[in-house]
């Protein structure tokens, strides 16, 4: 019987000498969803996927991803499970159908269909005006395209995604987008790195990831809805000075400046957010207007990876 989870992870650590990369993971990825890992560069997400596709031994911890029990049955996973990587590992000097009949032949994809399953994502992912050009000579988001037909041509159950998408425009992350619901939408579960704040938006739920910790997890709305702080939205007439002021207050915990406007976090612990803001202002005569607003995804990425400013 199927686990109604694609992914659980339990204690799941990864040690490289003094550096500690992944620390005490637990994680449950629901069938069917898209699930995405936002952070920073060096907060583990590439080491997580690594280890849950049998890539990397876990120095701790244990996980069993498609209902296969991980470390140590890597080899009767790997027909099920697509991988990509920001860096697209295609082949520059073969075509576009040279390299999705090299990957039909490294999955034993049946010789009888192969052709016609090559020809279907050709066009499913636009690229069949370029049958037969070199993989080398393609654009960021073509060669994209082509590394996602490929990873998904064994009808895999379960995609990782290492930050696919890190080196490809904006109107090209959109379309690779689209093709991710679509899969979803036919049953595949997919697991994605990012530390893109609108991609991890568009995720059915999320984890954050800090230093190999994980720090948050739950759907995008679920997060926002328990940041535990108050944000202040801020206008001002001399931005950079209303910040200035408003940074180093003992109530404030994060400012950040988004063009005109500072967006103030303040713990919900602190009574009358919006006075706290508008005092300080007055006090050094700054003239702006406050509001309260919803919290954002990065609102609670800030929230919950921020050093402590100061006890007590």
């Amino acid at each position: 019987m199927h686990s109604e989870f694609a992914i659980e992870a339990r204690g799941l650590s990864k040690q490289f000498g003094e550096l500690r990369a992944v620390s005490s993971l637990d994680l449950k990825v629901p069938r069917g969803e898209i699930y995405g890992f936002l952070g920073p560069n060096g907060s583990g997400k590439s080491t997580t996927i690594r280890m849950l596709c049998g890539l990397l031994t876990p120095t701790a911890g244990t996980a069993t991803v498609l209902d296969t029990d991980i470390p140590g049955n890597s080899k009767d996973l790997k027909p099920k499970i697509g991988y990509m990587t920001q860096k697209f590992s295609l082949f520059g000097d073969l075509t576009v159908f040279e390299n999705l009949q090299f990957i039909a032949e490294i999955y034993s994809y049946p010789f009888a269909d192969r052709s016609t399953r090559i020809d279907a994502l050709l066009d499913r992912y636009d690229l069949a005006a370029m049958r037969k050009q070199l993989a080398g000579t393609m654009s960021g988001g073509e060669r994209q395209r082509l590394a996602l037909a490929c990873a998904v041509l064994h009808h895999p159950e379960l995609l990782l995604l290492d930050e696919p998408t890190s080196a490809v425009d904006p109107q090209s992350r959109r379309d690779f987008w689209e093709n991710l619901f679509r899969l979803a939408g036919g049953g595949t579960t997919i697991l994605v790195s990012t530390h893109y704040m609108d991609e991890a938006e568009r995720c059915h739920r999320l984890a954050i990831l800090d230093h190999g910790v994980k720090v948050a997890d739950g759907t995008p709305q679920e997060l926002q809805n328990r940041t535990g702080m108050n944000i202040v939205e801020v206008v001002a007439d001399d931005p950079y000075a209303a910040q200035a002021a408003i940074h180093d207050l003992e109530a404030v915990a994060s400012v950040t400046q988004l063009g005109v406007r500072l967006r103030v976090l303040i713990p919900e612990s602190h009574d009358r957010p919006r006075e706290i803001v508008e005092n300080t202002l007055a006090a050094v005569n700054l003239k702006a207007t406050t509001s309260l607003t919803a919290a954002t995804l990065e609102d609670v990425f800030v929230a919950v990876t921020m050093k402590p400013r100061r006890s007590g």
